[in-house]
């Protein structure tokens, strides 16, 4: 049996994967939480160790994936519009951080919010 994991998102808090999680678990794939103590224990280094990872086996990849999209929620500007992509014009982005630099590695609460089109992979800041 394949016992690689493959990383379908991250996500600030514990709380917020539960839904994904109960989803994916009802069709039949088998979810592990990656860091979920970690940041249940102290919710103010998830940025840090880069939030709760929703991991499935790699052989479940791509029944996970259309699952996920399915129900996964897309990043919204300050009206509650979602983002659109100034590239591809697809409305499906999501929150993104590098963490380069080692300001931003040790105190990552100071890196500027971006966001990562789902579509085309483009990186935009608001």
């Amino acid at each position: 049996m394949n016992q690689e994991f493959y990383t379908l998102g991250a996500f600030e808090y514990a709380a917020d994967v539960q839904i994904i999680k109960g989803k994916l678990e009802s069709e039949g794939i088998r979810v592990f939480l990656k860091d979920e103590n970690t940041i249940n224990t102290d919710p103010l280094i998830s940025q840090a160790i880069g939030g709760v990872k929703l991991q499935v086996y790699s052989k479940d990849k791509d029944r996970a994936l259309n699952i996920y999209n399915e129900i996964r929620s897309y990043a919204l500007d300050s009206k509650g519009n979602l983002i659109t992509c100034p590239n591809c014009k697809a409305q499906r982005s999501e929150v993104y951080y590098s963490r380069k630099g080692i300001i931003n590695k040790l105190f990552p609460f100071f890196e500027k919010k971006k966001y990562k089109c789902l579509k085309c992979n483009m990186i935009t800041q608001p």
